[in-house]
């Protein structure tokens, strides 16, 4: 990320920043990762941010493997995940490791009963259907179809849905939680951390929280915070959201997969080019629309490959999915390391002449295997892995 800041901060970090009314100091606290090395901001508080009120219930919140040994390519139909008015409720993990969580969600209320912190992991949330502000302590950023959020770990934040008058909204999201910070690609920077020239995006089309909230309010305020695979209720004595002013380069921001400029040759580019995330243990891509290679002998579908090192798993968003057969938006599949996968019978022919795609999909390969859950297993349609014959 890139250096940004927000509101009002003093002229020196660590030093006094006094209140205009004379009542006293600002509260100054460091929010960052990997010990004092990694991305961090310094947040100016009204109130003490330490200050706790009540020590609630706990709840285990851990996936719990229904499938831990996995060799069978699946598709899962996610719009199938039955929604909940709870936004943390709504959650469905459908495939884990000791890295990361995948899961859909389609919430019908926002989250603002409560606050909520992941401190386990850095969330990534794409938006398929729906739109709403993300507030968090460090400002607020709307978002609506195609937005990825990246929401660091330790963010306060609750989100507000738009409805129609309706009432009928039908909010749908892909989440990832990863216990590695999630960053844009190595490949793509220089050793200053600026996107390069040939990026398939660039800081422009960063979108980095605005209308920064303060509330100078006491009282009880619940907070949830995920630790350890448990959900933690507590009761924080003043709004979260009292922060007058911020700096630095840990922050919440959005990114949009159509603001996605794709790589293109003439004979067919391997996945890496369509990467826009990366992790330690895993990596995020984006499928968009783009004209086809044009060698005149091209074959624009995948050629077939094995996945040894890693499991590949597709969320598919919109448009025609020129490499697979019978599949539709919301659909996942997951192509397990240690057997080849390929384009679907026919998919290779029929893409040969084809000038461009217009499909929408997010990839996330990781790095080591997948295991699935019960809830997983109520959506698979238990026969892609013969889809092949």
């Amino acid at each position: 990320m890139f250096y940004h800041t927000l509101g009002q901060i003093p002229p020196k970090r660590h030093t006094q920043f006094e209140k205009p009314d004379g009542s006293g100091l600002y509260y100054e606290q460091l929010f960052g990762t990997i010990g004092f090395d990694g991305m961090s901001s310094l947040l100016y508080h009204v109130h003490r941010p330490t200050q706790v009120r009540a020590v609630l219930e706990s709840v285990d919140v851990a996936p719990k493997a229904a499938v831990q040994k996995n060799m069978l390519a699946r598709k899962l139909i996610g719009f199938q995940a039955e929604p909940a008015d709870d936004f943390l409720d709504s959650r469905v993990p459908l495939l884990f490791n000791n890295d990361l969580t995948v899961g859909v969600a389609s919430p019908r209320q926002s989250l603002t009963a409560y606050f909520y912190k992941n401190a386990d992991a850095d969330e990534l949330l794409f938006v398929h259907r729906g739109s709403g502000t993300l507030r968090t302590l460090f400002g607020q950023i709307p978002f609506g179809y195609g937005d990825y959020l990246v929401i660091p770990r330790g963010m306060i934040y609750q989100i507000d849905f738009d409805r129609p008058a309706s009432g009928n909204a039908d909010t749908r999201l892909l989440y990832v939680e990863s216990h590695s910070p999630i960053y844009t690609p190595k490949r793509y920077r220089n050793h200053f951390g600026q996107l390069l020239e040939h990026s398939p995006f660039c800081e422009r089309d960063i979108r980095r929280p605005q209308n920064l909230e303060t509330h100078d309010e006491t009282g009880e305020f619940v907070m949830k915070i995920k630790k350890q695979g448990s959900l933690h209720t507590l009761v924080y004595a003043t709004h979260p959201f009292d922060v007058v002013g911020w700096d630095g380069y840990n922050y919440p921001y959005a990114f949009n997969i159509q603001n996605f400029e794709p790589i293109t040759g003439r004979v067919h580019q391997p996945p890496p080019v369509h990467q826009t995330f990366q992790t330690d243990t895993f990596v995020v891509c984006s499928f968009c629309p783009r004209l086809y290679d044009y060698h005149p002998k091209a074959i624009p579908a995948p050629y077939n490959h094995s996945n040894i090192d890693s499991d590949e798993v597709i969320y598919y968003v919109d448009g025609d999915f020129m490499s697979r057969n019978d599949i539709a938006p919301g659909h996942i599949t997951l192509h397990p390391g240690g057997i080849p996968h390929g384009p679907a019978p026919g998919a290779m022919e029929r893409s040969i002449g084809k000038t461009g795609t217009e499909e929408y999909a997010v990839m996330v390969d990781t790095f080591r295997p997948l295991m699935l859950t019960e809830q997983a297993l109520k959506i698979d349609d238990g026969k892609y892995w013969q889809s092949w014959l």
